[in-house]
């Protein structure tokens, strides 16, 4: 049977547009749009991994403010052993690679139009958008704590004028003062971190103030590193740290910021001359604005690329998530944004992204030169994150001076090479 004209110059349109449709995918992602909201470890690591993916891509970072202050190693600065400088970075390399930086406040998403509107006024449409919005505390989650009060008694949970102030307190404290934490349970941003900061109270106050004592009051029965953390304390301490688990009546029910007060669950009160509460986290305000968050007021997302799993073509990364086994902690955000970059490129050029693998290391500062590490492997086993059996582990309990000394200076090595690695500043 003949194949008449019709059908010959049909069948070949139809070749045709097969041939040309990865040239079209190509330059639709060549001119694809990507905003980036939040320019932490997350969305500062997204906006450049975008770029080196793929540098025809317009990429858009939307951060208020104009320099980022980190929460790793802002308890050194509290201990008198990092300056602010050293922790905070512009965004003058960002724009040198080619990402557009608008200092603004994302206050809407509509995900069905695909526009972000700023506090400015300005309307931005995108292609994809990238979430790392990191935490908001939850004022009001316990009794007594709300904005006024962290005036008074700073959580300093996120770095910048709250960390100005726990240091000021704490320089103002008197010898023989007590510094009372109060620490919540549940998901909350750096694990290790009300330990690590109890640790670098701890420096300070032996150096300047060594009549001075330090009460943790925990919600939970355990925590991360929590046997080499506390030998540290009993080597480099001695009694000037006491830990107060759940079980012994540790959970804050209850802030009164006027009086530096505290009260537990069995209705014991504690008074501080400098009182620091670690107070119950959400994912920043603005995912709950793009309808991203659950019920949980953190951000469900697909673990192999992490778009949401609420909205398309939205991508959630960093402390705003739930990732579980993941902690929520820097290096944890730099690898999810990695991951993120990598499969928005395969999404726009029409393929399904690689099998998603992180990794995690979190160094703590136990003393100056006193170091612990936590690490762990994960990866996307088709259905959730999972953690990679017989990868990572802890610093050994038996380690002597020269590997904590060691480690101290890897987390110190490790700062400069992710600020290198995110900004293009070495602190």
């Amino acid at each position: 049977m003949r194949a008449n004209r019709r059908t010959v110059l049909s069948g070949l349109s139809a070749g045709l547009g097969v041939l040309a449709a990865p040239a079209l995918i190509r330059a639709e992602a060549a001119s694809a749009r990507i905003v980036v909201i939040g320019g932490g470890f997350g969305g500062a690591t997204a906006a450049r991994y975008l770029l080196k993916y793929n540098p025809a891509l317009k990429v858009t970072l939307v951060e208020p403010a104009t320099s980022f202050i980190t929460c790793p190693f802002s308890n050194l600065f509290l201990a008198g052993l990092r300056s602010w400088d050293s922790i905070t970075h512009s965004y003058d390399g960002l724009k040198a690679a080619g990402v557009e930086v608008i200092h603004a406040t994302a206050e809407q998403i509509d995900g069905v139009a695909k526009k972000v509107t700023l506090s400015d006024g300005l309307v931005l449409d995108y292609d994809r958008l990238v979430l790392s919005p990191g935490i908001d505390i939850k004022w009001g989650a316990l009794e007594g704590y709300d904005e006024a009060a962290a005036g008074l008694a700073p959580h300093a949970w996120k770095a910048g004028p709250q960390t100005l102030l726990l240091k000021a307190q704490l320089e103002a404290m008197q010898d023989g003062g007590t510094f009372v934490m109060s620490i919540t349970d549940g998901a909350f941003r750096c694990p290790p971190g009300p330990y690590e900061r109890a640790s670098m109270v701890a420096h300070y106050l032996k150096h300047n103030k060594p009549k001075s004592k330090i009460l943790l009051l925990d919600s939970k029965d355990k925590f991360s590193k929590q046997s080499l953390f506390q030998q540290g304390w009993a080597a480099l301490y001695g009694d000037m740290i006491e830990w107060v688990g759940v079980d012994d009546d540790g959970r804050v029910t209850r802030v009164d910021a006027a009086s530096l007060t505290v009260e537990t669950a069995f209705g014991e009160r504690h008074k501080a001359d400098v009182l620091n509460v670690v107070p119950p986290q959400k994912a920043g305000r603005i995912a709950d604005r793009a309808g991203v968050t659950n019920e949980t007021g953190w951000v469900p997302v697909k673990g192999n690329s992490f778009e949401s799993a609420q909205v398309a073509g939205i991508y959630v990364i960093g402390d705003a998530t739930i990732a579980a086994p993941m902690p929520k902690s820097g290096f944890v955000a730099n690898t999810q944004a990695k991951v993120a970059a990598a499969a928005i490129i395969a999404e726009l050029a029409g393929r399904e992204p690689a099998p998603a693998s992180f990794v995690n290391t979190c160094y703590s500062l136990v003393g100056q030169d006193w170091g612990i590490s936590v690490a762990g492997v994960y990866y996307f086993d088709g259905e959730t994150l999972a953690e990679r059996e017989g990868a990572g582990g802890v610093s050994p309990i038996d380690a002597d001076a020269s590997f904590r000394q060691a480690e101290a200076s890897y987390g110190a090595g490790w700062y400069a090479s992710v600020s290198a690695d995110i900004w293009g500043t070495t602190p």
